[in-house]
């Protein structure tokens, strides 16, 4: 019996139909069965009396964590044609807090990724209770040398640059310009003690020497009376002159409390580089080679700001994870540190080159950026600079130097 063209019409339309029921049937039945990774996110939020020394510069509170929700949501891009879904359990405290509250909590809902964005001793602090032990952890905020020598631990990742790393990057690039005496000034905070002492190892690495050096004996300046700038422009030339003659004025003030005020300030028209000026940074929100436009535009959609550099040290922690996960087809913890800790694992991270982990102290290898405050200068590792191994290994401690025994 000839069907009519409406018949055969009817039929394509019911058999079509069947095929979306059964698509969507299936597609439900794989929902339910995917792997799924819980990741943690356990950060504390700024102190409320920190401001940034610029009123440009806003307060962030979520650094890390929208980095961690981008990561997240480009994992399940991937992970939904794999049959793997991946969860973010947000644990943002207040400054004051308890970081271990937070752990206990992640430890509640059976969280065994928890990517950290603490200070080093908060992190010394979580890292030390039991709940720890039988986690793995990555460092997206805490720069301390510490942390990869001495004090590394084999269940702890680090995914943001060690300071010596950062020091080492811009070293390079002073090595590159031959800018290579150094006066170097630094705050009178532990941090900028450990910076200050990294500079100087970087110095001596790569040929530069510190011609003369001096701390900034003041705290926080009053820096929005009315006339600040002239008390400013007196007092730093004075506080200047008896440094020998340098080539660069490099500043070591990471929390931002004086160093913004010496570009422009300085007795002899020298470059202020280190934290301020010309820095070493993971991210900037300037850069845009090798596609980096493509992740600065999805994250501003998300978060409605700039990725900020703990951001993009969450996102790769959350990244490094679904592409461990997607390499091995399992998100059983075994396999995917076996895949993160081994010679195959390369993750894209718009620097033009992959990073992986380094095996004597799993930190992350990476490209730095060396940036002015609206455009990237420059990236090391520097051309000319050579590694028996890869250029990445030239920037931080290598492995002969490491002071890391697992």
């Amino acid at each position: 019996m000839w069907t009519t063209r409406s018949g055969w019409t009817q039929r394509l339309a019911r058999a079509g139909l069947l095929a979306v029921m059964v698509g969507l049937w299936t597609g439900a039945g794989h929902a339910n069965d995917r792997d799924t990774m819980k990741i943690g996110l356990l950060a504390l939020e700024p102190a409320d009396d920190h401001a940034p020394l610029s009123l440009l510069d806003t307060i962030v509170r979520d650094a890390g964590l929208q980095g961690a929700r981008l990561g997240i949501s480009d994992n399940n891009e991937t992970g939904r044609f794999l049959g793997q879904e991946f969860l973010l359990v947000e644990e943002m405290l207040e400054h004051q807090a308890d970081p271990v509250e937070g752990l206990e909590r992640l430890a509640e809902q059976n969280v065994h990724w928890i990517i950290t964005h603490l200070p080093a001793e908060a992190l010394n602090t979580v890292l030390s209770h039991e709940l720890a032990e039988q986690r793995t952890f990555f460092n997206a905020a805490a720069p301390d040398d510490a942390l990869r020598g001495e004090q590394c631990r084999r269940n702890l990742f680090h995914v943001t640059p060690s300071r010596r790393m950062l020091a080492d990057a811009l070293a390079q690039f002073l090595a590159y310009k031959r800018w290579n005496r150094w006066a170097l000034v630094y705050g009178n905070t532990d941090q900028d003690e450990l910076l200050a002492g990294a500079l100087r190892d970087s110095a001596r690495r790569f040929g530069a020497r510190v011609a003369g050096e001096k701390q900034w004996p003041h705290t926080a300046m009053a820096r929005r009376a009315e006339g600040g700038f002239h008390a400013i422009q007196r007092e730093i030339p004075v506080f200047l002159q008896d440094l020998p003659e340098h080539d660069v004025l490099v500043i070591a003030d990471e929390t931002d409390y004086f160093g913004e005020y010496f570009p422009y300030q300085t007795r002899l028209p020298r470059p202020v580089a280190g934290t301020q000026g010309m820095r070493p940074t993971a991210w900037h929100r300037a850069h845009e080679s090798w596609g980096a436009v493509q992740l600065h535009r999805r994250f501003e959609k998300q978060a409605e700001r700039w990725m900020q550099p703990g951001d993009f040290a969450a996102w790769i922690a959350v990244r490094a994870l679904g592409e461990a996960a997607a390499r091995t087809s399992s998100v059983q913890p075994e396999e995917v540190l076996d895949y993160l800790r081994g010679d195959d694992f390369a993750l894209g991270a718009y620097l033009g080159e992959p990073v992986s982990f380094r095996g004597w102290d799993q930190q992350l290898r990476q490209p730095v950026l060396v940036a002015g405050p609206r455009m990237v200068v420059s990236v090391s590792p520097q051309e000319g600079f050579l590694h028996p191994e890869t250029p990445l290994d030239s920037l931080g401690h290598d492995r002969p130097e490491s002071q890391c025994r697992f």
